[in-house]
């Protein structure tokens, strides 16, 4: 299963380790038992989500047991994605082997080095102030199986070449779309689905399943508001209704020799269940509210050079008792970000942390 945010499953880039929402240190090269730097700290505001094109603001808090001579003390933004899976090629031939598919994308590195008056610092503490602005177009935090794309702020503190100490913190960054309203699907939306229903070989009627709503274009964090009509035309009752969100993602990678492959991938987001009980011959309506996650992947089409791209899909399913037939009704749902607005410099549509448009660095 496939989570927007989460790092159980998550598929590795070597040499990186995924993990949101807590520092993380970075083992530095083996030192002396008395090391001249006792910690170092990254100070950032917690369960914070960052959109594209905003600011981050922190600190790094180095503490020494003893003066450092000529430091080198830096701090740095750093974004990226992979994606890896294996696939079988040769199938339709006498032998087929599996080969590793991925692909990887840099999506900003930026780096600040401190200051250091007179090139040394005496014991004790010592706090640096950073400020970093994300690119106005980024892809969202996201982790499954096959692919993730993660940022970090990563703090680092060196002494005649050698690495001391380095301390890394992981960040929920909510991406940013170019969507248009234009693009979206009639407002309010109304979807029908409708199955004739057998029993032992015998049509004994039918179900018909009704899904409106006022849009389908939505924010990370919106609430989904829709209505469900069930008509049970059947000597049957229907005791539960399932509605659910899906993301679709589509991955691009490359083989050993270069070949271009990709990969689809689907994940239940969100699920909510109904004790309806519909009597035979009967019709109910549902009000369903799904609550959206504060991080998603935007909807997208896969472009030249994106390592992968999204889609999602609200489906309302009837499972019908002592039968295999089920009756399904879906309705695509576009997730876009708010991008931030240029000219007044302030994120749309509530985004947090503005940035200002004279800091592009």
């Amino acid at each position: 299963m496939m989570s927007q945010t989460g790092d159980l499953t998550a598929a590795k880039e070597p040499g990186i380790s995924v993990s949101w929402g807590r520092g993380e240190d970075v083992p530095p090269p083996p030192q002396p038992p008395m090391s001249v730097v006792k910690s170092i700290e990254l100070v950032l505001p917690k369960d914070v989500v960052y959109p594209a094109g905003s600011s981050i603001e922190g600190q790094v808090v180095l503490i020494l047991n003893s003066t450092l001579v000529n430091p080198m003390v830096k701090v740095e933004l750093v974004g990226r994605g992979y994606v890896e899976w294996n696939e079988e090629i040769g199938a339709s031939r006498d032998y087929s082997r599996d080969v590793i598919c991925n692909n990887k994308a840099d999506y900003v590195h930026k780096t600040k080095t401190f200051p250091v008056e007179d090139n040394w610092l005496s014991a004790g503490s010592h706090t640096f102030d950073f400020h970093f602005n994300l690119p106005p177009r980024l892809p969202s935090t996201f982790a499954s199986k096959i692919g993730h794309v993660s940022y970090f702020v990563q703090a680092s503190c060196m002494g005649r070449e050698h690495v001391l100490a380095k301390k890394r913190m992981y960040l929920l960054i909510q991406g940013t779309s170019d969507f248009h309203q234009e693009n979206a699907l009639q407002n309010p939306l109304f979807v029908e689905a409708e199955k004739k229903v057998s029993y032992h070989c015998c049509i004994q009627g039918t179900v018909r399943l009704q899904i409106q709503m006022e849009k389908n274009t939505f924010a990370p964090g919106e609430r989904i508001v829709f209505t469900t009509e069930i008509g049970n035309h059947t000597g049957k009752r229907i005791k539960t209704v399932v509605f659910a969100l899906y993301a679709h993602a589509r991955y691009e990678g490359f083989t050993p020799k270069a070949e271009r492959r990709s990969r689809e991938d689907s994940s239940e987001v969100l699920r909510q269940e109904a004790d309806t009980q519909i009597a035979p011959f009967d019709t109910t309506k549902i009000v369903s509210t799904l609550n959206l996650p504060q991080v998603l992947s935007v909807s997208s089409s896969t472009r030249d050079g994106e390592i992968m791209s999204t889609r999602y899909e609200l489906v309302s399913t009837v499972h019908l008792p002592r039968s295999l037939t089920r009756v399904e009704a879906k309705v695509p749902i576009i997730v876009t970000g708010a991008p931030v607005d240029t000219a007044g410099c302030q994120p749309l549509e509530g985004a947090a942390l503005p940035v200002s448009q004279e800091c592009q660095n």
